[in-house]
């Protein structure tokens, strides 16, 4: 089911939730953000996200090529509400900086609302200052710091 659709310099963007079907798209484009991961082990954590019931997986398709994916979950916070909580956003290194991610975002937004969402959040990786540039002209705000424990 297509979402959104636009086009943008001559090019079919199209915006919808993926589904586990997705998988075998979304491994090379993650696999961008990781590296050195083994392309197994983004499929398995993929098997395990797509069972989990608040679990949604965006993407924006060009030309019928995944360029740009993010995961997310809904969760709800005394401080916050019913949110729509953002992780593992990319997108396609060739096409940073020609609007795809504002793009990208604006349709996560239509989402969330839709959704009946009241904040979207996100963590972004401390050394990744282009992202930080990115949402600080989106609107977004720093609230505190992401803690992490290994087990």
């Amino acid at each position: 089911m297509t979402d959104s659709q636009t086009t943008q310099h001559n090019h079919t963007l199209e915006f919808r939730e993926m589904t586990a079907a997705d998988s075998n798209a979304i491994v090379p484009l993650a696999n961008k953000l990781h590296p050195g991961m083994d392309a197994e082990r983004i499929r398995a954590c993929l098997a395990e996200m797509f069972n989990f019931p608040t679990y949604h997986c965006f993407g924006l398709w060009q030309d019928g090529k995944l360029i740009a994916m993010s995961n997310g979950w809904i969760t709800v916070r005394f401080y916050s509400g019913k949110q729509l909580e953002v992780d593992n956003v990319i997108v396609d290194p060739d096409l940073r900086s020609k609007g795809i991610g504002k793009y990208f975002f604006a349709c996560i937004r239509d989402w969330a609302v839709q959704h009946q969402c009241k904040t979207i959040e996100l963590n972004t990786f401390v050394q990744n200052s282009k992202s930080h540039k990115f949402y600080y002209n989106e609107g977004y705000a720093i609230l505190g710091f992401h803690f992490q424990k290994l087990l």
